[in-house]
């Protein structure tokens, strides 16, 4: 029976790992020499390629001398922390990747502080020292204050350091050194922390802390065994976050090797296992012994901050969609609850008044990204502006803020400034960098953050960074304005003509192009002005007999502008809804009809 340590890489977003955990299996022989190799083979997800994004943990494992490693590799941005506060519990130290040049991030210190609260002493690795503006020695005095600031122990300050270059298969643990190979991480792991140690005759225990489904065999649960043997066949306890009892037969057993799931007969403490033979197992749940009652402190997750409702879609395009499959509240709700099963930092709640869910999670993204999966998978729905989700504490109203940093030519900085202070943001420090870049750190209210993200985008140019994850809650801050531009709205159905959208493009800016179907409440523009404007994009030109030079004029049209799901949300206002379809993204007001919506307005 090989030694078993189990190891999580965490990191901010962007620090590179995916592409150790990449290093640390061709390295360790899980590849054939001709085999095609992918970067990032572990983010298997179609959204996680195409964002370059990790969205949700994943396991494999490599032999290294007489250990077998388990290795973790989890999402860097905060919207996805849940997966970071399951998976911690399963680990045995972390691997805390930090980028040479931009130092600790928002999201460094929070895996950080759960490592730090789960009694872990993490192995810091230095990573991209050969970028030309890296700067590892001041990084690790950077990382050592963040240690002492989160508390750390006097055990856990006297942490390994390790420098390497993880896109080329490199670590080094002095910086004079020239790597050869992912060696000297792995050694390091090996000497510093323990492996997990137990009795084969202990009764077993072990924890859910993911789930999974396969078509064949149903839901799977993925934990770590605490203690004894888990055995395919046997029947064994199940202990419910809720307190009931229950039992089950095993019928497969799966343990990682590489980054592929196996089938054994048995597998022992230490261990991150597979099980399948209970469709009604939940992330929490403790697995022991038949017969004996042995759970395990709850997993517990931190709360939403941000919610959204997932409404029917109501407009006159509803379930006109070739790739459309799923209309009805029935199939939110069934997809919606199938999304609890996995995704632990969300929360869904029935609405009263409408037909359809509110939905909380822990960001923008964390709840685009599930909309994206359903979109793609056939559904259609209306989704609401994102709103904060308050708190009272000792009688007071609190939201969430976030820490945001910011990267951008010094020339921009004011602007940026300025912006951040009326949407309630505080400037706490201001670093120059290189080549006339400065650096911005702002506590901000995630209110006044939603819809920023366009503009800022405008502001620098395209030339700036910015970084965001959520801080605490802290007292309400007051009223916030967002969007000061107004929008033009369809007030006909029909197909647009690019002659009336020519001369709407004096009143602002297009987001639909000639020949497109539009119906009467839909958002087809951007008003230079403050207030809402009905236009009727589906005028052509009038023909007559007479024709001279110069009488026709050419039309030439603006390029339209286009958002994407995540700018769509942040851009609608409370009386507007995203219209989402398998084949296209619109934008539409709550009211359709004209009247009704100027005399909601007097009110």
């Amino acid at each position: 029976m090989n030694k078993i340590i189990n190891i999580a890489v965490v990191a901010h977003v962007d620090a590179g790992k995916s592409t150790l955990v990449d290093a640390l299996l061709k390295q360790n022989g899980v590849f054939r020499e001709n085999e095609n190799v992918v970067d990032c083979v572990m983010d298997s997800n179609t959204l996680e390629r195409e964002r370059g994004i990790t969205i949700t943990a994943k396991n494999c494992a490599i032999n290294y001398k007489d250990y077998k490693i388990n290795i973790v590799d989890t999402p860097g941005h905060a919207d996805f922390s849940s997966e970071i506060e399951r998976i911690i519990k399963t680990v045995d130290s972390v691997v805390l990747l930090v980028d040479s040049a931009e130092g600790p991030m928002p999201q460094t210190r929070f895996v950080l502080k759960e490592a730090l609260k789960n009694n872990l002493k993490p192995i810091l690795f230095i990573n991209k020292i050969d970028k030309k503006d890296a700067r590892p020695e001041e990084v690790v005095d950077m990382c050592f204050d963040l240690f002492l600031e989160l508390g750390a122990t006097d055990e856990q300050l006297d942490f390994k350091i390790i420098y390497g270059i993880a896109k080329e298969g490199i670590a080094v643990t002095d910086l004079n050194d020239k790597g050869k190979n992912i060696s000297p991480l792995l050694d390091t792991i090996i000497n510093e922390v323990k492996p997990f140690s137990g009795d084969i005759n202990d009764n077993l225990q072990m924890q859910i802390s993911s789930l999974d489904y396969d078509d064949y065999i149903g839901r799977l649960g993925i934990g770590r065994v605490n203690k004894g043997i888990v055995k395919s066949g046997e029947t064994v306890s199940l202990i419910k976050n809720n307190g009931e009892v229950t039992s089950f037969r095993i019928s497969k057993l799966f343990v990682n090797e590489g980054i592929k799931k196996v089938e054994v007969k048995e597998a022992y403490f230490g261990d991150i296992v597979t099980i399948a033979g209970c469709n009604d197992i939940s992330i929490g749940d403790t697995i022991c012994t038949k017969d004996v009652i042995e759970p395990l402190p709850k997993i517990e997750i931190e709360k939403p901050t941000l919610s959204m409702n997932f409404l029917v879609n109501s407009s006159p395009f509803a379930g006109k969609c070739k790739n459309s499959k799923f209309l009805t509240s029935r199939h939110l709700k069934d997809r919606l609850e199938r999304e609890l099963w996995t995704n632990v930092g969300l929360e869904v709640e029935e609405l009263k008044d409408n037909d359809g869910f509110k939905v909380s999670g822990r960001g923008e993204l964390h709840l685009s990204i599930l909309l994206e999966n359903m979109r793609r998978e056939g559904y259609e729905l209306n989704v609401s502006k994102p709103e904060v989700i308050f708190k009272e504490i000792d009688g007071k109203k609190y939201e969430p803020f976030e820490k945001v940093i910011i990267s951008t030519p010094s020339d921009y900085s004011g602007t940026i400034i300025s912006d951040l202070n009326e949407r309630k943001g505080i400037l706490e420090s201001i670093t120059n960098e290189e080549d006339g870049y400065v650096r911005l750190e702002f506590s901000c209210p995630t209110r006044g953050l939603i819809g920023y993200r366009s503009s800022f985008i405008t502001n620098t140019k395209g030339e700036g960074i910015m970084v965001r994850s959520f801080d605490t809650y802290k007292p309400y801050a007051g009223e916030i304005s967002h969007r000061k531009n107004g929008v033009l709205v369809s007030m006909v159905n029909g197909t647009t003509f690019g002659y009336s959208l020519w001369n709407l493009e004096d009143r602002g800016e297009m987001l639909v192009e000639p020949s497109t179907e539009v119906y009467i409440g839909m958002i087809i523009g951007i008003h230079n002005r403050d207030n809402d404007l009905d236009v009727n994009p589906c005028k052509n030109k009038q023909l007559t007999n007479t024709r001279s030079s110069g009488a026709d004029e050419a039309i030439s049209l603006t390029k339209v502008r286009t958002f994407t799901l995540e700018e769509a949300l942040e851009f609608i206002e409370n009386d507007e809804y995203v219209e989402i379809t398998p084949d296209a993204i619109r934008l539409r007001k709550k009211e359709l009809d004209p009247k009704e919506r100027y005399r909601q307005n007097r009110k």
